[in-house]
């Protein structure tokens, strides 16, 4: 997956995100601003972006 960075333009690329790769996991998540589920896969690779699932979030406040 890191190697589908090496050479792309990406916004993401270089910048810290949060990932189980620590823990023996595989999962990395980017939390982008972004009009459409197509547009924030717009900005990952070809690769990453046809493996990737976007989930809307947004922030709540906890009483």
């Amino acid at each position: 997956m890191f190697a589908a960075f090496k050479g792309s333009s990406s916004p993401l690329r270089r910048k810290a995100t949060v990932a189980s790769c620590r823990w023996g996991g595989h999962a990395i998540w980017w939390t982008v601003d972004a009009a459409s589920e197509d547009d924030a896969l717009d900005l990952l690779p070809p690769f990453v972006a046809e493996r990737t699932t976007v989930t809307r979030v947004s922030e709540v406040e906890i009483p």
